[in-house]
């Protein structure tokens, strides 16, 4: 029974206080509504939370040494001091040709700016226990494996790659590298200027001279030394000696020794140097650019930046230069968003007409309908103030509080209208009936938010993901409280008619009513008799759920169509970069078809990506949703049918994710761990073998396999001693044979251009021309370099890989269509 009514009860408590201060109540509200649009204009806007692993790549070139080398005199070395910086939580590293990559994850809530600086302190450390020949280290503040968010081309049909290349470094990499949120301008198909000798070694031999008389001889090349100054009673004149050379010319007049110029043995010339990898955007040869962004940076943010950038910079290129963006992640991010948005409107709107049509009164309507607004602009307000983002996952919060945060007005109006049709004032049954309900609505209040509230302490990445969608839904369940309480009883005194009897209504809707009334009359009295069925039958359900929830998929995120899909290309080890490149050249013409239809935008292939001359990477940019018929996932099968017609190379169709984690759209990727590569290799294949046997399981492959050819060149140091030949300076002249040897640098205005040693008229193709290397002995003659060292040829892993500071060897497999990660891992 209710409590009898009192006119002292309803002049008083919180409720009346509303009711009798309709401007309080109005204030009150519109101040949280007013908040929440002035937060709107700046609170941050992404795809999802701030879920980026606090993540720092060490990087660390060694030109010409191999994956054995580099894994043991840098990796190790390097690994062993960044594992003391405090905050670590796992490393892994990989070993390749003239390269080493190391990447370090930091345990969430570690200041990255903090990390990496203490990253930069131990690497500092150990520098001098690196080869004297090996870069410095490169640190930076992004996930090197991971891919960018945005990637353009520079095109020409007039100018070479070389200058193009002169071009990006000064005028474009620069200007996109200052945008905020990018961590690295990656650079693809980009070739240096340089200064090439090219040794002719018939020539070089006949003279009796050797690389390292040529080496000498240049060494002086950037002679600009200051000298001091010259200092008299009258004046004061700075010294500065220099020898410039800036031309090949001038290069070709430097004398070696006696009449011997360096033109007599080599020829110079300014011209690209070899490069690492070539870039086709949409089919035409040019530099790629990719934005790489920190971690804990916003993408779109990133976007807007690099087109800004873009607009600027293009009216400043020469005539039949073109710079365009190929690839952008914010398209699909702003597309994402905005189809969240047209689910909230329909929410929305469907909400409210619900309302209406079962309360068939536009007041009673407008009064739980103004709740809806004001808790959820209003929570906009308190996701600024927690420092949190717009994103999908809050946006789909409001979704689901759409439905919420009615409620509370909801239970609040029914009982107004309920102590109006029993004859009470509009006032009075304003205060009354709130204060009845008034511990009801708090208690169903702290229980949404009792339910809400645990999703953002979940630990690690789930936890960073929910977070925000857990705070946001019981920021507005509790916003909804307040309105509810506050501005719904001080409209319901003054816009409600009395005696509304909207339960008595006639019509289809008033006759469905009745029906479903009578339906659960007739329910709740049979489950009320017969409690031990209910019981059983709700036990039944229970077990029923626990039986089939192992047969529900489980993966980390579901398949998205994000208008983009990747290919990554592999050959045979040790084929050349421009045999990959002319491959490559024959997948793009069987997609071509695809993109003569619309459905692909853009190709942008890069041959040589990672600094594997036998790999290559594909981008495909899908056209608009609204712009196909078929879904990415439908475009990316028939690619792969497509490319499995080219020979000689395998490739591999994948798509990226939301959460940008290391490896993710591959499939199932573990790795084996231990001390020893060749230990480790023989367990793999064997894993490998039995994966094979299972049909679920596609092109299960290793992540490192001893196809990599290498030449062996074993020096015998008692034949070497005797013919009194320095073995100190041979791998030098084999380098400057082979890929070329940097031997300086010199400046032409304010550009730095390196000096490199080739011998591109007599290459050396085979290891047969390599042992014909003439070297210089104690007494003059000159021999071949087969007098004191063997050739073998023996087969190596292109590189070598490890985890948590051990030697491992990773496996990657595709699955079949229905096989779910989750049971794969299993």
């Amino acid at each position: 029974m209710s409590q009898p009514f009192s006119p002292a009860s309803a002049e008083t408590g919180m409720t009346a206080l509303f009711v009798r201060r309709p401007v309080l109540a109005l204030v009150l509200n519109v101040l949280i509504a007013v908040a929440g649009l002035a937060a709107l204009f700046g609170v941050e806007i992404r795809e999802l939370p701030d879920i980026d692993r606090p993540v720092i790549t060490v990087s660390t070139d060694f030109s010409g040494a191999s994956a054995e080398s580099i894994d043991r005199e840098l990796t190790a070395v390097i690994e062993g001091a960044v594992a003391r910086v405090a905050g670590v939580k796992s490393i892994s590293s990989s070993s390749s040709f003239g390269r080493s990559r190391i990447t370090v994850e930091f345990r969430d809530g570690v200041d990255l700016d903090t990390a990496a600086s203490d990253m930069r302190d131990a690497v500092g450390r150990i520098q001098n226990r690196l080869p004297d020949d090996a870069d410095p280290p490169r640190i930076v503040k992004a996930d090197s494996d991971s891919q960018a968010v945005v990637r353009l081309a520079l095109t020409s049909e007039t100018m070479s790659v070389h200058d193009m290349t002169v071009l990006a470094e000064d005028q474009i990499v620069d200007v996109l590298s200052s945008i905020d949120g990018v961590a690295e301008v990656q650079l693809y198909g980009d070739r240096d200027k340089i200064f090439r000798v090219d040794i002719d070694q018939s020539r070089l031999a006949s003279l009796g001279l050797t690389v390292a008389d040529i080496r000498n001889a240049l060494d002086t090349v950037a002679l600009d030394t200051p000298a001091g100054s010259l200092t008299s009673n009258n004046q004061d004149l700075i010294v500065r000696a220099a020898a410039p050379v800036t031309t090949p010319e001038q290069f070709e007049a430097i004398i070696i020794n006696g009449n011997n110029r360096l033109g007599d043995v080599a020829t110079v010339t300014l011209g690209g140097d070899i490069g690492e990898s070539q870039l086709r955007a949409n089919g035409n040869t040019g530099i790629g650019m990719g934005i790489l962004r920190q971690a804990q940076s916003n993408t779109l943010q990133i976007s807007e930046g690099v087109h800004a950038a873009v607009e600027r910079i293009r009216p400043t290129l020469p005539e039949g230069l073109d710079i365009f963006i190929t690839g952008d992640e914010a398209v699909f991010i702003n597309g994402a968003i905005h189809e969240v948005e047209i689910a909230l409107g329909i929410s929305v709107t469907v909400v409210l007409l619900i309302i209406f049509l079962f309360l068939l009164d536009i007041r009673a309507t407008i009064i739980p309908g103004l709740a809806l607004p004001v808790a959820l602009i209003g929570s906009v307000a308190a996701i600024y103030l927690a420092g949190f983002s717009i994103n999908i996952l809050t946006l789909l919060a409001f979704v689901l509080a759409a439905g919420l945060v009615v409620d509370d007005a909801i239970v609040v109006l029914e009982n107004i209208v309920r102590r109006r049709n029993e004859g009470m004032g509009p006032r009075a049954a304003a205060v009354l009936g709130t204060k009845e309900v008034f511990f009801a609505v708090i208690a169903t209040t702290a229980t949404l938010v009792a339910v809400f509230v645990p999703l953002s302490f979940l630990p690690g990445q789930t936890g960073g993901l929910f977070r925000e969608f857990g705070f946001v839904l019981a920021i507005a369940v509790v916003l909804s409280a307040v309105v509810a309480l506050s501005l719904c009883p001080m409209m319901a005194s003054r816009f409600m008619a009395g005696h509304h009897h909207h339960e008595h209504s006639s019509g289809i809707l008033g006759r469905i009513g009745g029906m479903l009334a009578r339906f659960y009359r007739r329910t709740l009295h049979a489950a009320l008799a017969a409690p031990f069925v209910v019981v059983v039958i709700a036990l039944l359900f229970s077990a029923l759920a626990v039986v089939l929830f192992p047969t529900i998929r489980s993966e980390l995120t579901p398949s998205e169509d994000r208008s983009a899909a990747f290919l990554r290309i592999n050959a045979p080890q040790g084929v050349s970069l421009d045999y990959l490149a002319q491959q490559m050249r024959s997948i793009e013409d069987l997609i071509q078809p695809l993109r003569t239809s619309g459905e692909i935008a853009s190709v942008f292939a890069i041959a040589g990506s990672g600094g594997a001359q036998n790999s290559g990477f594909m981008v495909l940019s899908l056209a608009p949703w609204d712009q196909r018929t078929r879904t990415q996932q439908e475009i990316l099968a028939d690619v792969t049918d497509r490319v499995q017609a080219v020979p000689g190379v395998r490739a591999f169709a994948f798509q990226p994710n939301s959460l940008g984690i290391r490896g993710a759209g591959s499939g199932l990727q573990f790795a084996i761990v231990g001390n020893s590569y060749a230990e480790l290799t023989a367990a793999a294949q064997a894993t490998v073998a039995d994966l094979e046997k299972d049909s679920r399981f596609r092109q299960p492959r290793l992540s490192q396999e001893t196809t990599q050819p290498q030449l062996s060149v074993r020096i015998d140091r008692e034949r070497a001693s005797d013919l009194g030949i320095n073995i100190a300076g041979l791998s030098e002249t084999i380098q400057a044979m082979l890929d070329g040897r940097e031997i300086g640098s010199i400046f032409i205005e304010d550009r730095s251009y390196d000096v490199k040693l080739i011998s591109a008229t007599h290459p050396i193709n085979d290891p047969t021309d390599l042992e014909n290397i003439f070297v210089k002995a104690q007494d003059g003659r000159f021999v071949p370099m087969s007098t004191i060292a063997t050739l073998t040829e023996q087969a190596v892993a292109p590189s070598l890989a490890r985890e948590q500071q051990q030697r491992a060897v990773a496996i990657t497999t595709e699955l079949v269509g229905n096989f779910a990660l989750g049971e794969a891992y299993v």
